[in-house]
């Protein structure tokens, strides 16, 4: 009885956690195995000895977070035919796992290029948006999702000072060409943004000005059609991005001339035409006798 009690326990939380979407994955055509890894809650010391560490304060949405679970994994797999493929995976680093973003020690040597040196200056900067992250002092970032090496989520503190703690973060994504994409303000609205895309391949570069790669897009439109159309790139003119070949004029043939039609023969009365054509004749007269 106690381990039917625990059982109802441990699903109820992990409802909680998920938001319900393992329910909602199990339902779906084709999906099989999903896989929820139960972790631990971290430790108020080891929270407290990371923002020692990297003098940063952690927000009150991730501190709850870690509390109630020390990262988060949920996975599922798709049948392709009869195949078994991974398609969806939700990550969420541990406390060990929240590092630095900072390059291999493989580049380590005196004279090699770091990713400071990838930062333009802001005279040259064009962006719309919130500013930038920076790869140097002024920012300080942390790795909050491997991406499956697509990329990385990063828990971002800007305009940092030396020996100050930072405060206000906020979390962005950095693609394979080492450049950023705004996500969220919070952690908060981030995990809910992951948990509504399933975990899908590449669900991050929806937010950024190419998009996914064909594959991911196909996965989407299988799995998550309402966000997927719901939510199109624009164009500069808020307009979404469709084809604008008119078929009708692109495909138009010559103008065939008009068919002419035969002129069917006029019914003359039998009497009263030699009447009609007296009474022509005679207004011509009078006309030219004026």
């Amino acid at each position: 009885m106690e381990e039917v009690k625990d059982d109802k326990t441990y699903k109820g939380f992990v409802d909680r956690l998920t938001l319900g979407i393992t329910r909602v994955l199990e339902n779906l055509p084709g999906v099989l195995d999903v896989r929820f890894a139960e972790k631990a809650p971290a430790e108020k010391r080891c929270l407290l000895s990371w923002e020692q560490k990297n003098n940063c304060s952690l927000p009150e949405d991730l501190r709850d977070f870690y509390l109630t679970t020390d990262g988060f994994m949920l996975a599922w797999n798709s049948k392709l035919e009869n195949e078994v493929v991974q398609v969806g995976c939700m990550v969420i680093n541990s406390v060990a796992l929240l590092r630095p973003l900072i390059q291999s020690n493989v580049y380590s040597l005196p004279n090699a290029p770091t990713l400071a040196d990838l930062d333009f200056d802001d005279d040259l900067e064009e962006f719309d948006g919130p500013e930038q992250p920076h790869f140097d002092s002024r920012s300080r970032i942390f790795e909050l999702d491997p991406c499956n090496s697509n990329g990385k989520v990063c828990l971002v503190y800007k305009s940092c000072i030396p020996g100050v703690m930072a405060q206000q973060c906020e979390v962005w994504f950095l693609d394979r060409s080492l450049f950023w994409h705004y996500l969220t303000p919070s952690f908060t609205a981030y995990y809910r943004l992951m948990i509504t895309h399933l975990g899908l391949p590449e669900w991050q570069y929806n937010f950024t000005p190419y998009g996914p790669s064909p594959q991911a897009k196909q996965w989407a439109a299988l799995y998550q059609p309402l966000t997927f159309y719901g939510d199109p790139h624009l164009d500069t003119s808020s307009e979404p991005l469709l084809n604008k070949l008119d078929p009708a004029k692109a495909f138009r043939g010559k103008a065939k001339p008009p068919t002419p039609k035969k002129k069917q023969p006029a019914q003359v009365p039998a009497s009263g035409g030699s009447t009609a054509k007296g009474q022509g004749a005679s207004g011509r007269h009078s006309v030219t006798k004026r």
